[in-house]
């Protein structure tokens, strides 16, 4: 499966959307260098009050450009960087993918796909309703969808940038399906 890349984001500070930049640049084992997600250890604002010293399984968070389309479909207007997402994609089934499966960016970065990102409530502070449209429990089966994105770690640094293509590599089977980290 191949995609490319058509926005990269990042923000020093803890805020709800990230600015689009130019380019990123992926750290191995830390994330995306200048985001105030970056970092060995858990660095998601509510979660390191209680588990400081875990490992930093969401270095970077990737979201498919085609949600915007169908939260548009909806009547929510979301673009590149407003929810919270440092890498978006266009052309790979993110939330189809396995656990472990690496993404290729650009010329040398690589992640590993560590799971969902589990959307918290301030997404209805930034669109009153959105939550119930990026994330909803089947009331007849019991089980979650989450369409926020998936969470990686960086296996290999480099910069990426906006045009960049992505390569998916799976990883061997059987597979393990996403679960929220």
């Amino acid at each position: 499966m191949t995609g490319r890349v058509t926005a990269v984001s990042r923000n020093e500070t803890y805020s709800f959307s990230k600015p689009n930049r130019e380019s990123v640049t992926l750290l191995a084992g830390l994330g995306v260098a200048g985001d105030v997600h970056a970092g060995e250890t858990i660095r998601h604002q509510f979660r390191m009050t209680y588990e400081p010293d875990l490992p930093n399984l969401r270095q970077v968070h990737l979201m498919h450009e085609e949600l915007f389309g169908e939260l548009a479909r909806k009547g929510f207007e979301v673009s590149a960087g407003q929810l919270g997402e440092n890498i978006t994609t266009r052309g790979v089934d993110l939330l189809g993918l396995p656990t472990g499966a690496l993404l290729r960016l650009g010329e040398q970065a690589v992640l590993e796909v560590t799971g969902l990102r589990n959307p918290c409530a301030k997404i209805n502070d930034f669109r009153e309703g959105l939550l119930g449209e990026v994330f909803a429990l089947d009331p007849e089966s019991g089980a979650f969808s989450f369409k926020s994105g998936v969470m990686a770690v960086v296996r290999r640094g480099g910069t990426v940038r906006p045009g960049d293509g992505v390569e998916v590599e799976y990883p061997p089977v059987p597979h393990r399906p996403l679960e929220r980290v």
